[in-house]
């Protein structure tokens, strides 16, 4: 019988193979989905607080987790309180702030990682690099700090220059991730890659076979991790690595896809 969540997506290059293509829902072991939130579910917008949420979107993650017996999970750079205001009132297993923070059960507490504190002393340095320049925002998510330049209309090298220069002389087991118009300071152990080990670990994600769907650098973690246990990335858009087939165009690609495999109607 055919399973929608195999269905390709729509808006691909003519010609181009598709990592969905593969139909990697098709196995001999049930799913485990992990799914970021911003630029996958969630079109980009110029500021983080400016992010829409599609009317349709919360019932396609209660359709889609409970067709998956709850084995899915948002694994996300934003807080988990973020993105728990987003979908609320939904409460799914999810991971925060790349990896700094694990909600490993629908509904469950929020437990933060151990991770290197990022200083005051450096997160004022930070801002101070940051206002320099018109358009540029630090967001402070507590265990993170991003820096976003999304609505600066020049973005000079020196910015980048600067925070990892402030980073590398931290003499701290930090690390700067460059993403999609944002610069972020973490703990250089943590990441999504690490989140995905977590949930791998707990039931009902335990035994599946995990799928990774992002569309950003900072997502690579999560794509080795999921391949680490058999699994299958799915990226969106084309800023990953040659090595694997973009699988979706746009969130709303994403969207029409999991709305299909929930049966919802609306995923657009």
């Amino acid at each position: 019988m055919h399973d929608p969540l195999t269905t390709r997506p729509g808006n691909r290059v003519s010609g181009e193979k598709s990592a969905v293509d593969g139909n990697p829902f098709r196995s001999t072991k049930p799913v485990a989905l992990f799914l970021d939130v911003d630029g996958t579910l969630l079109e980009i917008r110029e500021r983080p607080d400016l992010v829409t949420v599609p009317p349709a979107l919360l019932d396609i993650i209660s359709g889609v987790a409970q067709r998956l017996d709850g084995a899915l999970a948002l694994v996300s750079g934003r807080s988990i309180a973020d993105i728990d205001h987003l979908l609320a009132p939904l409460r799914p297993p999810a991971s925060g702030q790349h990896g700094s923070e694990m909600r490993l059960q629908h509904g469950g507490v929020v437990t933060p990682r151990s991770t290197e504190p990022i200083p005051f002393s450096l997160r004022r340095k930070i801002a101070e690099v940051a206002a320099a320049i018109p358009g540029v925002e630090v967001e402070d998510k507590g265990q993170t700090v991003a820096v976003h330049y999304r609505a600066a209309p020049q973005v000079p090298d020196t910015l980048k220059a600067r925070i990892e220069n402030l980073v590398a002389n931290s003499g701290l087991e930090l690390l700067l991730v460059h993403g999609r118009k944002v610069l972020e300071v973490r703990d250089a152990r943590i990441s999504k890659g690490t989140a995905v080990h977590d949930f791998m670990q707990t039931p009902p994600f335990a035994g599946r076979l995990p799928i990774f769907v992002g569309d950003d650098v900072t997502d690579e973690d999560g794509f080795a991790a999921v391949e680490s246990f058999g699994g299958t990335a799915l990226p969106v858009g084309r800023v990953h690595s040659a090595r694997r087939d973009t699988a979706f165009e746009t969130p709303a690609d994403v969207r029409a896809w999991l709305g299909a495999f929930s049966q919802i109607p609306g995923a657009m």
